[in-house]
């Protein structure tokens, strides 16, 4: 009998889109252009977050935002009507965006030029979205005060993909079993070098330090050769 051949298609298309990804970050660079990809479970607050993140920064620096979504363009009109250039993305159906389907969106969303950082808001869900490079300069999620402080025990790739990490609606933290020490501990033990940053998107608490690191993040990005 003839030998069978065994590919390991996971590996493979893992790597196929580590290629793409690492391509697009350089696209960008070459165009002047730094991506955020930020990612949560679904009602964690991430177009809450942006909002708030909207109103501080686009003064400063031209955002636009791309909302990936199942279906529906609730959070792209919300986006828009913040002021800032935005996209609704439709996955079919897919839990996550790699970099083929983030350049799509960025072909459009840059089309017109004149954004110097580009916000994709990825689809809710803390497993698919960590395991797939969308070609982002830095990686955020967000980790609200009602999911527990044990989330990064449970989805340890989302926490050690992540540059930083928003724990949001510390205003509620008094009604839940929440600890934020130990929270910010298991992060740690995640990823050492993340940066946490306590928040309420709500009153605003918080979301300026937020601010002022992804503008520093942008800065540096620009200021490399």
């Amino acid at each position: 009998m003839d030998a069978v051949r065994i590919i390991e298609v996971k590996q493979s298309v893992f790597a196929d889109n580590d290629r793409r990804a690492a391509q697009l970050r350089q696209d960008l660079k070459e165009r002047g252009v730094f991506l955020l990809n930020l990612m949560s479970s679904p009602g964690a607050g991430k177009t809450t977050t942006l909002k708030r993140t909207v109103e501080l920064l686009k003064d400063k620096i031209k955002i636009g935002v791309m909302e990936a979504d199942i279906d529906s363009d609730v959070d792209a009109r919300t986006m828009a009507a913040a002021g800032v250039r935005s996209i609704q993305l439709h996955t079919g159906g897919m839990c996550h965006l790699d970099a083929d389907m983030t350049r799509q969106g960025l072909d459009e969303l840059l089309a017109e030029g004149g954004v110097e950082l580009a916000i994709l808001e990825n689809v809710g869900n803390l497993v698919c979205p960590a395991e797939f490079d969308t070609g982002a300069v830095k990686n955020a999620a967000i980790l609200s005060v009602p999911e527990g402080d044990d989330k990064p025990l449970k989805y340890p790739l989302m926490f050690q993909v992540c540059d930083v990490v928003l724990i949001n609606k510390i205003d509620v933290a008094p009604y839940f079993d929440f600890d934020l020490e130990r929270c910010t501990e298991y992060i740690r033990m995640r990823n050492p070098d993340a940066k946490v940053i306590p928040i309420c998107a709500k009153t605003g608490e918080g979301v300026e330090e937020w601010a002022n690191w992804l503008r520093g993040q942008v800065q540096a990005w620009h200021s490399l050769p």
